[in-house]
């Protein structure tokens, strides 16, 4: 029967990152993963996770299974992280968790347990939003609806346009948003934006769903993570699907969690049971590796003070190649790029065309997405000026 299955095309992403591996030209400039780099090209391991990871091989005892719900010094850490230590929804008892297998398994429990909640609920998507949130929630039957996010001209929050799109969202609907560091416009909600959209909320009684991949990555752990604290605060209810793979480097041990913020305890404890239960179904039992790691280093005040310092170190140099980039593109080219040191973490779009960043390839060896999505991390001292020259030529 396997003869009968029709060639499927590449992941443009992947397929794109394949070709810039290809490039043998030295002074390639590959912009497309969505990976940390260094400044040597390299996707570093932390000390922490370095130290955490040589304690528990020398301690470790046994392979055999996780807890299904993971490692409990994780799922508590993670908690913390996200909601802060003292959150009053934790205080309440009425926050559940499952570690997954990075935010994309977490992306997934929540798509199955909103399924078993609610199979006829609407999932509002920004436009644009990272491509695979919509096979990741559409596999398992949600309905999509989509809001305007970004304005092209002006490389921001179509605020405005956010709030009208969402407000014929209806109760029972689900309202998909970027914690931080939004992939893969880069244009974050402000604290006063994030105060309306709780209010809409309110009004309207849709549930948020906040996909948060990047903390610490903008402005810092806890300023990332304003605006989902402000949300588990206000509102009933509230999903929260996080990764470690960025802000602990754990990108090949996926290690992931899913939050469930609920009215009530007893409510919390069903959304963690309908949650175990479609992990059973879809990968059985979690993976041990990063989750021990990562809930070592949270549960431990040493390696966490040595995390958070080299974090803020990685958060600090993303924003630094910020303003590097934009004052070299400004300079190449004549033009206003004040949008690339605004926006925050990872991804910017530069607002070149497609034809343009075919151009890039075939002429210049510089690699970014047709949208002209870039990977701000993958920009160091060594291309900056010629990546910024080789925008220039093309426009």
């Amino acid at each position: 029967m396997l003869e009968t299955l029709q060639t499927l095309p590449q992941d443009p992403v992947l397929g794109l990152a394949g070709e810039a591996r290809a490039d043998t030209n030295p002074d390639k400039v590959d912009l497309t993963l969505g990976v940390y780099m260094d400044e040597d090209g390299l996707c570093p391991v932390f000390d922490a996770v370095r130290r955490a990871q040589d304690e528990l091989v020398a301690q470790e005892q046994t392979k055999v299974y996780m807890p299904p719900a993971g490692d409990a010094d994780f799922n508590a850490g993670m908690r913390d992280l996200l909601l802060g230590a003292g959150h009053s929804a934790l205080a309440d008892a009425r926050v559940s968790s499952i570690q997954t297998p990075g935010g994309c398994g977490a992306l997934r429990i929540g798509a199955e347990v909103l399924r078993a909640a609610s199979p006829q609920a609407r999932v509002w998507v920004s436009d644009p939003t990272w491509p695979v949130h919509i096979p990741l929630l559409g596999s398992v039957g949600l309905e999509f609806a989509s809001y305007r996010y970004y304005r092209p001209d002006t490389h921001s929050v179509d605020f405005d346009a956010m709030m009208e799109d969402l407000a014929q969202a209806r109760r029972g609907d689900v309202v998909l948003l970027h914690g931080c560091c939004h992939n893969p416009c880069g244009a974050d909600l402000s604290p006063a934006q994030w105060e309306a959209v709780a209010t809409l909320a309110e009004r309207q009684g849709f549930t948020p769903f906040i996909d948060i991949a990047y903390q610490g990555l903008g402005d810092g752990l806890d300023a990332d993570a304003a605006g989902l604290r402000l949300l588990a605060e206000r509102l009933p209810e509230v999903i929260v699907a996080a990764s470690s793979s960025k802000n602990m480097g754990l990108y090949r041990e996926r290690t992931g969690i899913t939050l469930f913020v609920s009215q009530a305890p007893e409510h919390a404890a069903n959304a963690l049971g309908h949650g175990l239960a479609a992990a059973r179904r879809c990968y059985s039992m979690p993976p041990a590796h990063g989750a021990i790691i990562a809930g070592r280093i949270l549960a431990n005040a040493e390696l966490g003070a040595l995390w958070r310092a080299e974090l803020a170190g990685m958060c600090g140099r993303i924003n630094g190649l910020r303003a590097t980039l934009r004052a070299q593109l400004e300079a190449a080219t004549d033009r206003d790029f004040g949008f690339v040191e605004r926006e925050k973490g990872m991804f910017s779009f530069l607002g070149l065309s497609p034809e343009q960043t075919l151009r890039l390839r075939r002429e210049h060896s510089v690699y970014m997405l047709d949208s002209s999505r870039i990977n701000v991390a993958g920009v160091n001292a060594s291309n900056v000026e010629y990546l910024a020259k080789a925008v220039a030529a093309v426009l």
